[in-house]
């Protein structure tokens, strides 16, 4: 990406460009947005940021604009010089440790606690490193599940993105059937050799991990794998209210799901759609603005 767009508002008003660009299904993928607070002594000031390959058009301005809506913040454009910024961003970044958990980049040593369990995770093309609040939540949740004495034969990993999740999934229940999914196909390079470089199994067996490249549920792969006891995905609150009865399809009775990506402001419609599936809230974890949510089927006779 070599331009970036940038535009500066309250956490509020960035907060509700993010929701507005979820919703919005005509979204030019190819402008790539990423927000953030702009100083922690100044929690309500917020930037957020429209990456694209060109110069910015008159139309990708004007996508920008279309996000807020009591006023047109201020535009400013900035060439970058070439580089990849995904994997600039995540160079030398501090492990995270959550629970037994340690995930780290290579820049790193591994980590030595006893008990602890260490995942590399390099800089790479996919989402997925731990460092965001959803992914370190999902960990947390993860063993919080296993606490509470959940047994789980059937894992599956929507979104998969870096394989993370899945690798930790298959530590806590290492006997149990577990295959990730992405729709983005440069994330299965990044699951493999995620995967080779954990020394996570790769395979169809029971503790293996299979990948495929699917949108949603709608692969025959995860059709033939299914029912899960596990279902876990870290995408946007927009495609989980629309995987909703696909997740309560594809569920083993009082089978689980693990959600996150979505606001807190997000949760009302998010709940009310997997109500209507059939699904109860066993469990929720709120990492800054954003929630982590234990669902659970409610038996089936």
């Amino acid at each position: 990406m070599s331009w970036k767009l940038t535009a500066l508002g309250t956490k509020a008003e960035v907060e509700e460009a993010l929701a507005r660009r979820e919703a919005n299904e005509t979204w030019d993928e190819a402008i790539v947005l990423a927000a953030f607070e702009v100083a922690s002594d100044r929690p309500d000031d917020w930037q957020i940021d429209a990456y694209v390959e060109e110069r910015p058009t008159q139309a990708v301005r004007d996508a920008m604009r279309a996000l807020f809506d009591r006023r047109l913040p201020r535009l400013r454009a900035h060439e970058l010089p070439e580089t990849d910024w995904i994997v600039e961003s995540q160079k030398g970044v501090d492990p995270v440790r959550e629970g037994r958990f340690c995930v780290r980049t290579p820049d790193h040593p591994a980590a030595t606690a006893p008990g602890s369990v260490d995942f590399v995770v390099p800089a790479a093309q996919a989402f997925g490193t731990g460092q965001h609040e959803t992914t370190s939540g999902c960990l947390a949740m993860l063993e919080a599940m296993k606490a509470r004495g959940v047994l789980v034969r059937n894992i599956a990993d929507i979104g998969t993105g870096t394989g993370l999740l899945a690798f930790a999934a298959m530590t806590l229940w290492p006997r149990a059937h577990t295959i990730t999914s992405d729709i983005d196909p440069v994330c299965e390079d990044a699951v493999i050799g995620n995967a080779l470089a954990n020394r996570v199994p790769l395979g169809t067996g029971r503790g293996d991990l299979a990948f495929t490249v699917a949108e949603g549920m709608d692969d025959p792969l995860l059709a033939d794998r299914a029912p899960y006891d596990l279902i876990i995905a870290n995408i946007l609150a927009g495609p989980l209210i629309d995987l909703a009865p696909d997740f309560a399809a594809s569920l083993a009775p009082r089978g689980n799901v693990l959600l996150a990506g979505l606001l807190t402001t997000q949760e009302k419609a998010l709940r009310a759609a997997y109500r209507k599936a059939g699904m109860r809230l066993q469990a929720r974890l709120v990492r800054g603005d954003w929630n982590i949510l234990w669902l659970r089927q409610r038996f089936r006779g």
